[in-house]
């Protein structure tokens, strides 16, 4: 017995890895996603920083999101079309930053949208088709002109009652950036996920030519969309693959067009990379819903922004731009 026990050891001794090839992963369910920190293992203080991390993700869901009554958003929804409210200082960069890119956007990126999110049921995930005139209701209470921000007072008001912001277009990718801020100080390299959809790199990994991460295909289960490598950079990827609903063989997704009122049509997936999450989360959505030409015209104004649509009717993806942090392994 003592034999077989020791040749138990030396075997698994012999398989395991040095510690410099492994990898610590701790992770943590919120903002309905699943986030996690990847870091090497030889970093000391790794499960501790970890856990910080988590932490501060906990602490902006309960600020940012719109399930929660006691949350700082919730509050706004509630008081902002009547009276002007205070904000932290780091809420209010967020609403403005969201602001600058609804018209960077033309209106495409959308944190007032949440009527409409609601008119099509997916805010408690009931899709159903609404009639016009409930659609066109929905839509007299969106626009990012409603929301009124004074930057001398940091104030948030309403431009009218059922007015409401909804974060969830960046939140996700906004936490990923405030997280990197505290953590690149502590560590050289460590990759931050939520989900399948966003993610932020700091540093390379330890062959110091970039994180290796794979885009799911979203139509096949078997095959990658594409390969990159990431250097202190973010990823950013919108689809309706998961979240969607069938009306007589029609189907309906649950990103929502702002200027029309319908579920966005004629793309398939939508990824970016950019050098902020909160960015490329938005941006993501933004060219979902309006498609090539937006993506187009957005790249060619704005450096370090590369994008990899797959139109709903094509067999491969198109990329446009491109960013510093980022190179492709594989074809695409």
């Amino acid at each position: 017995m003592l034999q077989t026990q020791r040749n138990f050891l030396n075997l698994v001794r012999q398989h395991t890895p040095p510690t410099d090839e492994c990898w610590l992963h701790i992770h943590r369910n919120a903002m309905a996603c699943r986030f996690e920190v990847t870091l090497p293992a030889t970093e000391e203080t790794g499960v501790a920083v970890a856990t910080e991390a988590l932490d501060e993700i906990d602490r902006l869901e309960a600020q940012l999101t719109v399930f929660r009554p006691d949350s700082e958003v919730s509050f706004v929804n509630r008081r902002a079309a009547t009276e002007a409210v205070g904000v932290e200082q780091s809420l209010f960069d967020l609403l403005v930053l969201c602001q600058q890119l609804d018209e960077q956007t033309e209106g495409a990126f959308d944190i007032t949208s949440g009527p409409l999110t609601r008119c099509w049921g997916f805010l408690k995930r009931e899709g159903r088709v609404p009639c016009e005139e409930e659609i066109a209701q929905a839509r007299s209470l969106v626009g990012s002109e409603k929301l009124i921000l004074d930057a001398e007072h940091q104030t948030v008001r309403y431009s009218q009652p059922g007015v409401e912001i909804n974060l969830g277009s960046i939140g996700k990718g906004y936490a990923l950036d405030q997280v990197a801020t505290l953590l690149a100080v502590r560590t050289p390299t460590v990759l931050l996920n939520a989900g399948a959809s966003s993610m932020r790199a700091i540093g390379s990994s330890k062959d110091g030519e970039g994180w290796v991460v794979g885009l799911r295909h979203p139509r096949s289960k078997v095959h990658r969309l594409g390969v990159l490598r990431l250097h202190d950079c973010a990823l950013s990827t919108s689809g309706s693959e998961e979240q969607f609903f069938t009306v007589a063989g029609r189907r309906f997704g649950h990103i929502i067009d702002p200027r029309t009122g319908w579920p966005a049509a004629g793309m398939t997936s939508v990824t970016v990379v950019t050098s902020s999450a909160a960015v490329s989360d938005a941006l993501a959505t933004a060219f979902f819903v309006g498609g090539r030409k937006l993506a187009e015209s957005y790249c060619a104004t704005h450096k370090d922004v590369l994008v990899i649509m797959l139109e709903s009717d094509a067999q491969s993806p198109l990329v446009l731009g491109s960013h510093p942090g980022c190179a492709g392994l594989r074809d695409f």
